[in-house]
C-alpha cells in the first residue's frame, strides 16, 4: 500500500478549513489532491479533532501488537 504524503493531523486540518468556509476545489488545488480524495478523507476523518486521531493511532498500534503476538491469538489458545 502506498504511503500518503499527508498525515492524519494534516488531513483533519484540511477538513477543518472547508468547514470554516473555504471552497473544496480551492483547498484541493492548493494541496494537489482530487475532489474524490477529499471526500474519502471526509468519510474517514470527518468530525474528528487532532486529539481523536492520535487516540485512534494509539489504539491501532496496540491492537497490531496484540494480533502479532501468538500468545494473544485466539487460535493459539485452542491448540
Amino acid at each position: 500500500m502506498r504511503k500518503s504524503k499527508f498525515n492524519e493531523s494534516q488531513i483533519v486540518t484540511t477538513l477543518k478549513q472547508v468547514e470554516i468556509g473555504r471552497q473544496v476545489k480551492d483547498v484541493c488545488l492548493e494541496l494537489g489532491i482530487s475532489d474524490a480524495t477529499y471526500y474519502v478523507w471526509k468519510s474517514k476523518y470527518g468530525g474528528m479533532e487532532a486529539s481523536d486521531v492520535q487516540q485512534k493511532r494509539g489504539r491501532s498500534q496496540v491492537s497490531r501488537r496484540i494480533v502479532s503476538d501468538p500468545c494473544f491469538s485466539v487460535l493459539a489458545c485452542f491448540r
